[in-house]
């Protein structure tokens, strides 16, 4: 639920971040590896960076949040959120790579 609430919001602006922050908030047993995600989102609440996100996302399926990881899904994110045929094509590679 919440990886695909996430991906909503980065790809889709949906929710807004402040519904998002709420709703993160509420997941009653992270994974450890989210948990230091989920502690910065608490303590920053909607000023929580989109890169935070992308590691929290990346987190919740137990993939690895590294620089390099980080930086190749955020990179499909500014794509994505260009629009045209270049930001669907960026969504799918997105998407896909969590299939």
């Amino acid at each position: 639920m919440l990886p695909l609430l996430i991906d909503s919001y980065l790809l889709e602006a949906k929710p807004d971040k402040a519904t998002l922050v709420k709703k993160l908030l509420v997941e009653p047993d992270p994974p450890a590896a989210a948990r230091p995600f989920l502690e910065g989102v608490r303590l920053l609440g909607a000023r929580t960076p989109d890169l935070a996100l992308i590691g929290l996302r990346l987190a919740l399926v137990g993939m690895l949040s590294d620089d390099e990881s980080v930086t190749r899904f955020r990179d499909l994110v500014e794509r994505a959120r260009r629009g045209g045929a270049d930001g669907e094509a960026a969504k799918a590679e997105y998407r896909n790579a969590f299939a």
